[in-house]
C-alpha cells in the first residue's frame, strides 16, 4: 500500500495540531483555575455548574432577605422594649398617686408626668425603621398610625402584616399591626369591667373580680349591685334584661365578702353608702392611649378618697393588660427571630455544600493539570521530531 508524502504530511499536521489544541485547553485551565471554560469542555457537568450556581443565587437572595428580615423584627422588639419600660414608669407613677397623703398639687404633678409619658408613648408607637416606614401602620407604611384627635387619639393604619421570604417555602411577618398592639386591649380583667358610680358617696372599693365558671351568654350582659337603703344589703340586677339575678336580691353586705352570679365573682371593700351602686359589664377593647388619659382625668379631678381609688385601681388593672398584650407581641417576636436566626444558619451550611459542589464541578485540580501539562508538552514535542525525521525521508537523498 502506498502512503504518499501528501497524506503523511496532512496527518502529522493534523494530529500535532490536536495536541496543540489539548496543550492549550490544559494551560488555559492551569491560569484560569478552571476546569471547565466552556460548555464544550464537559456539557453534563457544565449543566450541573449552572444549576447549581443558580441555587447559590436563590439561596444568598433568602439570606439577604433574612437579614433585612431581622434587623426589621429586631428593631420592633427593642421598640416595643421601650414601651414596656414606659409603660412600668406609668405603672410606678400611678402607684403612687395612690398615696393619701398626697394633695390637689401632688396629684396634679403626677398628671403632667403621665401626659408625657403619653407623648412618649405616641413617638414609640409612630416609630420608623431605617427606610422611613412606619413600623405599626400596618401595610400603610407612609401613613402615619397614631394621631391625636379631640376624640382622643386615632388609629389610621391598618391590620396588615408585611411579610419577607426567609427560606424556601417560608415567609415571616416582619411588624404587627398598631391596632393590635396599641388598641386592642380588652379592659378589666379581660372577661369583664367593674367600676363603681361618679356619683357614690360611700367608701366602698370594687375589685376587678373574675371568672369563676365557663363562659355563658349570660357574662355578655350588664349587672348593677346597688347598696340597700339600710347600707347592709345589696341587690344584683341584670340591667341588659331589667331582671334580678335569682338569689342576689337583699342578700346581707359584709365587706370583702365575694358576691357571685352567673359565672363572675367581685368584691366590695369598705363601707358604701345607702344607694351606691357599682357595675359589672363585658370587657370593651381600650387603647393604652386611653388608659393613661383616664388615669390623668382621674388625677386632674377634685375627686378623692374612694372614688379616686376606684378610678386608681381601675387604671392599675388596664395597665397590666396593656403590659400583658405587649409582652404576648414581643413572645411573637422572639419566636420569629429564633426562627430567622436557624433559617440564617441552615442556609449558611446549603451555601457551603453548594459551593463545595461548584468546586468539585468547575475547579482545576492544580496537580493533575500540571501533570497533563507537561505530558502534553512532551507529547507534542515528540510528534513535532518525528515529522521532522519523517519529512526529511526522501529517495533523492540517496541518489
Amino acid at each position: 500500500m502506498r502512503i504518499s508524502s501528501g497524506t503523511i504530511f496532512s496527518n502529522n499536521v493534523a494530529l500535532m495540531n490536536q495536541q496543540q489544541a489539548q496543550l492549550a485547553a490544559t494551560q488555559q485551565q492551569v491560569a484560569s483555575g478552571m476546569q471547565l471554560t466552556n460548555a464544550a469542555t464537559d456539557p453534563v457537568a457544565y449543566t450541573q455548574v449552572l444549576s447549581v450556581t443558580q441555587n447559590i443565587a436563590i439561596n444568598n437572595q433568602q439570606s439577604a432577605s433574612g437579614t433585612a428580615a431581622l434587623n426589621a423584627v429586631s428593631l420592633e422588639e427593642s421598640t416595643l422594649q421601650s414601651v414596656t419600660n414606659l409603660m412600668q414608669n406609668v405603672r410606678t407613677t400611678v402607684v403612687s398617686a395612690g398615696n393619701g397623703s398626697l394633695n390637689a398639687s401632688d396629684r396634679a404633678t403626677m398628671a403632667a408626668t403621665l401626659s408625657g409619658q403619653l407623648q412618649e408613648l405616641m413617638g414609640l408607637a409612630n416609630s420608623t425603621d431605617s427606610t422611613g416606614n412606619y413600623m405599626f401602620s400596618g401595610f400603610q407604611s407612609q401613613t402615619e398610625p397614631f394621631v391625636s384627635t379631640p376624640a382622643g387619639v386615632a388609629y389610621f393604619g391598618d391590620n396588615g402584616q408585611r411579610t419577607m421570604q426567609v427560606g424556601s417555602g417560608r415567609q415571616i411577618p416582619v411588624n404587627d399591626s398598631g391596632a393590635n398592639v396599641f388598641m386592642r386591649i380588652k379592659n378589666g380583667n379581660g372577661t369583664f369591667v367593674t367600676q363603681a358610680a361618679t356619683t357614690n358617696t360611700g367608701s366602698g372599693i370594687i375589685s376587678a373580680g373574675s371568672v369563676t365558671g365557663p363562659t355563658t351568654p349570660l357574662m355578655n350582659d350588664s349587672y348593677s349591685i346597688t347598696i340597700g337603703t339600710s347600707g347592709t344589703t345589696y341587690s344584683v340586677v341584670d340591667t341588659t334584661t331589667g331582671l334580678p339575678v335569682t338569689g342576689q336580691t337583699s342578700q346581707p353586705y359584709v365587706s370583702g365578702q365575694a358576691i357571685s352570679f352567673n359565672g363572675m365573682q367581685v368584691s366590695i371593700q369598705g363601707t358604701p353608702s345607702a344607694g351606691d351602686s357599682f357595675t359589672v359589664a363585658p370587657s370593651t377593647n381600650q387603647s393604652m392611649f386611653t388608659t393613661i388619659s383616664n388615669l390623668i382625668t382621674a388625677l386632674q379631678s377634685p375627686t378623692t378618697g374612694a372614688a379616686l381609688t376606684n378610678s386608681l385601681n381601675s387604671g392599675l388593672g388596664n395597665i397590666d393588660n396593656a403590659l400583658n398584650n405587649v409582652l404576648n407581641t414581643q413572645t411573637s417576636l422572639g419566636l420569629r427571630i429564633n426562627e430567622i436566626n436557624s433559617l440564617q444558619t441552615t442556609g449558611s451550611s446549603v451555601n457551603l455544600q453548594l459551593q463545595q459542589t461548584l468546586s468539585t464541578l468547575q475547579d482545576t485540580n492544580v496537580t493533575q493539570a500540571i501533570s497533563n501539562l507537561d505530558q502534553q508538552q512532551t507529547i507534542l514535542q515528540a510528534a513535532q521530531k518525528s515529522f521532522v525525521q519523517v519529512a526529511n525521508l526522501s529517495m533523492f537523498s540517496y541518489l
